[in-house]
């Protein structure tokens, strides 16, 4: 087998291949919780990349959920439905089915599957901007908080992130002039 796919579901560890459709408890080779894991022989057959869907061939194997002529190769980690080597589609090291894909882009459900980042570096910029006295602290604490966060799709520096936190400081500097004065 060349990676794992299932875990304990106690200590989260990989199982091995040797654990699964034995007829009594095995214990987890982590933990030692005593698991009964059955699954389809197609669960552990190697697939190279690049390798098309072969059609059922061998009883007792599962087919897949959207071409039943064809044998599976992997579950789904987002629904659990098998695929063949056509419909599944590879990840982050998870398989996803093209129904799953689709819901975890539309849905934001699949966490490595970005299709929006905010925009810190302006909505920093923006609340230094806007004279409220509210707002420079915020701007600051924007600027400072997300300084290291992933920045947006789209390639910037971190002058927006400076400009900011100086327009702030100047907002806060006038402020307090304003009220000193009064």
């Amino acid at each position: 087998m060349s990676s794992p796919l299932i875990q304990c579901p106690k200590c989260r560890a990989w199982l091995v291949e040797g654990i699964f459709n034995q007829p009594d408890f095995t214990p987890c080779p982590a933990c030692g919780v005593p698991l009964l894991a059955e699954a389809f022989p197609a669960l552990f057959r190697k697939i190279a990349a690049g390798q098309s869907a072969e059609p059922v061939m061998v009883e007792g194997e599962s087919s897949c959920f959207y071409h039943p002529e064809k044998k599976a190769v992997a579950p789904c980690d987002g629904c659990g439905r098998f695929l063949c080597a056509l419909c599944d589609c590879l990840l982050h090291g998870q398989h996803f089915c093209p129904a799953c894909l689709e819901t975890g882009a539309t849905k934001g459900k699949i966490k490595s599957l970005e299709n929006y980042r905010p925009r810190y570096d302006e909505a920093a910029l923006a609340l230094a901007i806007l004279p409220l006295l509210v707002t420079a602290p915020i701007a600051i604490f924007v600027a400072i908080r997300y300084w290291n966060a992933p920045g947006s799709i789209v390639r910037r520096t971190k002058a927006r992130f400076i400009l900011a936190i100086i327009l702030a400081i100047l907002q806060i500097g006038v402020w307090v002039l304003l009220f000193s004065m009064a």
